[in-house]
């Protein structure tokens, strides 16, 4: 298996480049869209039309859902480029990507399942895919890769001129004779208990304001009760949306640029996505990192009104416990599949600021087992404790409890594995899924003791804001 690389135009427009592919099967775009964010936002990646597609719509306890995504993995070899001034090769540029969503966890824990799932969003979606282009914000490139797959129809000059012809916004067939493996998908079921949220806006809620405010309750009932420290509790927000994901996604990287934003489009279902949360990544050399978000705060216009803000979260003893509980959920998640006494905590509740919120961040690594895979990893660890709870399944079986309609792709993950071994991926928060005429985005936060309802209430439509506002300016 070799690795063809083409210098393209560094003025290269994101944008007009999804535009070219977005007709395509599986448009898969990864955007660390945050320049000055330059941790986690040094490339971004495009992909479209794999030569193969895994899709399971439901899962059940004991299923092994990565088994076709190990079989892809034996196929792809490390590599090196021939061209010396091309080095080294980007995390990605081919290989395994894709969706988990959240009901995927249902493979990895007897968990019950919400009664309503009307959106129908794949519990896992994933292509292998023979190309990419990418851009290193950082060397201020961009660049073509095609990879030699060892499957008979996957042939590199046969992409290589899709891929140009699509450069030039020209259509042309797709070379990758794509195999997809799937159920049938059902189509919505009615969306007959909405809430308008304010009058002046066409977005509901699941809830009502005082619903909403009465389940948190439920939640610190449970703390007091003993069976959980925290939960995170969200509400679905909806409207109409007739536009194209691809414009949607145009609104939410401009006004709300993060290091994990990400497109994906199949057949009937789009995911637009503007998370600041890295879930897991996985280096070469095994270096395993996850970096969970806990404390959250609107980000104020004015500098003077942003230094009060700072200080109340930075020093606000219940955003800290919340974050270090997850934290210590997240050191024994990975702990299953690392090197024993390899984990620690690099970074503690660190200021992190974005375009309408600013986070408290933490930072935990440890060393990945030579008889563990990617896929083991995740496997322990997923979903990620940041958006379920502590401890992890008991909040996981109370979320099922009271929220009445499945996640899906919110809660989820976006991720990306490249032939050379290196592994990403985000949590879906801040993320919009498209479907039936509708654009669902739920919002939610955690919950401890002391948590006052309705300010948690307040907190997850802060959250939303940035989101609203990009769905009508789009």
């Amino acid at each position: 298996m070799a690795v063809h690389t083409f210098n393209l135009d560094p003025e290269l427009d994101i944008l007009q480049t999804v535009r070219r592919f977005e007709k395509d099967r599986f448009l898969l775009l990864l955007d660390s869209a945050a320049r000055h964010r330059e941790r986690d936002s040094r490339y971004s990646f495009l992909t479209a039309d794999p030569v193969q597609v895994v899709r399971l719509d439901a899962v059940k306890y004991g299923d092994q859902p990565f088994k076709t995504l190990r079989e892809w993995q034996a196929l792809l070899q490390p590599q090196q480029t021939a061209d010396s001034s091309v080095t080294p090769l980007p995390p990605f540029f081919g290989g395994i990507a894709g969706l988990m969503s959240y009901e995927l966890g249902g493979a990895f824990e007897k968990l019950p399942s919400p009664i309503q799932n009307d959106f129908q969003t794949p519990a896992l979606l994933a292509g292998l895919f023979d190309w990419a282009i990418v851009w290193d914000h950082v060397e201020k490139t961009a660049r073509l890769y095609v990879i030699d797959l060892p499957l008979q129809d996957a042939k590199v000059d046969v992409r290589i001129e899709w891929v140009r012809q699509r450069l030039k916004n020209e259509p042309s067939a797709s070379p990758s004779g794509t195999t997809v493996h799937s159920t049938p998908l059902e189509s919505a079921t009615s969306f007959a208990s909405k809430h308008r949220i304010e009058p002046s806006t066409e977005v509901y809620s699941d809830f009502a304001r005082d619903d909403y405010v009465q389940t948190v309750a439920r939640v610190i009932e449970y703390i007091r009760a003993g069976d959980i420290f925290q939960a995170n509790l969200s509400q679905r927000l909806m409207a109409p949306w007739n536009a194209s994901a691809a414009e949607l996604y145009g609104q939410v990287r401009r006004l709300n640029p993060a290091p994990f934003c990400g497109l994906l489009t199949y057949d009937d279902v789009a995911i637009v996505s503007a998370s600041p949360e890295r879930f897991i990544k996985v280096s070469q050399s095994g270096l395993v990192e996850t970096r969970p978000i806990k404390g959250t705060r609107r980000r104020p216009r004015s500098p003077i009104a942003e230094l009060f803000a700072v200080e109340e979260l930075t020093s606000s003893e219940k955003d800290r416990a919340e974050n270090v509980m997850i934290v210590d959920l997240l050191r024994n998640d990975i702990s299953r599949s690392c090197v024993a006494g390899s984990v620690k905590v690099t970074g503690l509740c660190e200021l992190e600021k974005f375009e309408t919120v600013m986070h408290l961040v933490s930072t935990v690594q440890g060393q990945l087992r030579t008889d563990r895979d990617v896929w083991d990893l995740m496997a322990g660890c997923f979903p990620g404790g940041s958006i379920t709870g502590a401890p992890k399944i008991r909040a996981m079986e109370i979320i099922a409890e009271l929220e009445p309609i499945v996640r899906g792709a919110y809660c989820g993950s976006l991720f990306a594995l490249g032939p050379n071994g290196d592994f990403d991926s985000s949590i879906l928060i801040r993320t919009f899924t498209l479907k039936h005429g509708w654009v669902q985005f739920p919002v939610g936060g955690g919950i401890v003791a002391d948590s006052d309802p309705l300010d948690e209430y307040r907190e997850t439509l802060h959250k939303a804001s940035g989101m609203i506002r990009a769905l009508r300016e789009a």
